[in-house]
């Protein structure tokens, strides 16, 4: 079986990956594709109001879950379309466990913060502040196989961009260096924490 292709938006709240990824699936037109994104998966989540501790657990085995979503989707041949805010480290390395890496083409989506806070004010449906605590920190990785702005171009600009890159993506990704890099980081701390550990213990 052949596993689809996973086309993942990566920014801030309001950086317009949402625009993107409806203008992707009006254009592409090689295969079929599904769009994923992490807002859906919360607004399924049941109205009960939870505690500070429960809606942290909740939150997190949403986003699990919804990782795997993405998986099970893609290796079953379908093409996917992921809109995601990886604001915390785990939130990547979950996605670099669970999906192939030759698969992904890692996008970043990038506006400048003045234009995020305009947007937030516009929309009106997030909490004041929130693109602006996300900002450095979803891009803290370093590495895409693509970056675009969305201040600079339209939302159909910027899926004219990455429909005319998917072809061409990179061998080997931006998701395979970041697992390489991942697993080098785990062997490097567990050779310091062997050599940290006093001798005659295990």
């Amino acid at each position: 079986m052949i596993s689809g292709r996973i086309i993942l938006l990566n920014g801030t709240s309001s950086s317009g990956k949402s625009s993107i990824a409806r203008e992707l699936l009006d254009i592409l037109d090689d295969g079929v594709f599904f769009h994923l994104a992490v807002d859906d998966f919360n607004a399924m989540r049941s109205r009960r109001e939870l505690g500070a501790e429960e809606l942290d657990i909740a939150l997190r085995q949403t986003r699990m879950g919804f990782h795997r979503s993405i998986a099970a989707m893609a290796e079953v041949g379908n093409g996917i379309v992921v809109d995601h805010v990886l604001s915390e480290p785990w939130r990547l390395l979950d996605c670099l466990t669970v999906l192939r890496p030759e698969d992904v083409l890692f996008v970043g989506v990038h506006c400048p913060l003045d234009e995020l806070g305009r947007r937030e004010l516009a929309r009106g449906d997030r909490p004041p502040g929130l693109a602006a605590h996300q900002y450095d920190l979803v891009h803290a990785h370093g590495d895409y196989d693509l970056e675009c702005d969305s201040s600079t171009a339209s939302p159909r600009e910027c899926a004219q961009q990455i429909k005319e890159f998917l072809p061409h993506r990179p061998r080997p990704t931006a998701f395979t260096r970041l697992r390489r890099r991942r697993l080098a980081d785990s062997q490097s701390s567990l050779t310091n924490l062997t050599k940290a550990r006093p001798r005659g213990t295990t």
